[in-house]
């Protein structure tokens, strides 16, 4: 592809209260070997100094909103994605970073395979300081999978399809779907990816190309060991529930499926604990 020629790729940071982490978030995008690129912040009534950090930036592809209300994570991201104009869409949440060729590489993988829905890619987990304290491997198979398989084979072990920053997505096909449930508030992600994974194919590149950052504090840190943990188990039945048509689940599997999350959530947990213990 040429210069004239490349598709314009959109990437939503939602942020709420990332004074910390928000200037090396977007300058990991500005910085992107892929450069045709529009940025779009969208602040949610943050309290520190998150929107100054990103109003010190100059770039002429970084587009600023401030919301007047806080509108929560769902109402927020749904907000990001409503701005886009990309042909292509890379939702990161504003403290996570991504390999310098990432957005060249996803952007590859769709022109090439028009029936992909969404590109992924294996994670790194960082903490606080950027030291790295694990690796998560998406589903097994690489390459071209069906979406739906994905998606079953997921809800009875892992979350193979959540974390925005690993997925790339098409605009047309959010378009046709729309976004976020704002029913759900911890496993959001999961529930979008999977509903948009469902449409169709899925590509798959196996190499930690993005790096999820994990606090206490955050969302996944909450789910996790935060108190949180009944909360995200009535989600997951929920997003089952929801997808048992599409995946062809009986009621026996829906329950499978709930204990198997509540397993792996208290797993998840004592890894949490482990990882962020100094």
């Amino acid at each position: 592809m040429t210069k004239s020629n490349k598709p314009l790729v959109s990437v939503c940071i939602p942020t709420y209260n990332n004074e910390d982490y928000i200037l090396e978030t977007i300058n990991c995008i500005r910085y992107q070997s892929y450069r045709k690129l529009e940025i779009i912040v969208v602040d949610d009534a943050s309290s520190d100094n998150t929107l100054e950090v990103v109003n010190s930036i100059e770039d002429k592809r970084l587009k600023v909103v401030k919301n007047d209300t806080n509108l929560g994570m769902a109402g927020n991201w749904n907000k990001c994605l409503s701005l886009c104009k990309g042909k292509y869409i890379k939702l990161m949440c504003a403290d996570d970073l991504i390999h310098r060729r990432l957005i060249e590489k996803e952007v590859a993988v769709m022109e090439k395979y028009p029936s992909v829905n969404l590109v992924q890619s294996d994670t790194e987990f960082i903490d606080s300081d950027n030291v790295s304290k694990g690796y998560y491997r998406r589903y097994f198979k690489g390459g071209l999978v069906d979406g739906r398989e994905a998606s079953k084979f997921s809800i009875f072990t892992r979350d193979f399809l959540g974390a925005p920053l690993a997925n790339m997505i098409r605009k047309s096909t959010y378009d046709k779907l729309g976004g976020f449930d704002e029913n759900i508030h911890y496993i959001i992600d999961y529930d979008f990816f999977m509903k948009l994974a469902n449409f169709g194919k899925i590509y798959i590149l196996h190499r930690p190309l993005n790096f999820f950052r994990i606090r206490n504090d955050s969302n996944t840190g909450q789910v996790l060991g935060g108190g949180e943990e009944e909360a995200y188990i009535r989600e997951h039945r929920y997003l089952v529930e929801k997808y048992a048509t599409d995946l062809n689940l009986s009621k026996w599997q829906v329950e499978l499926s709930v204990i198997i999350r509540r397993i792996t959530s208290v797993l998840g947990k004592w890894y949490l604990r482990l990882s962020l213990r100094k």
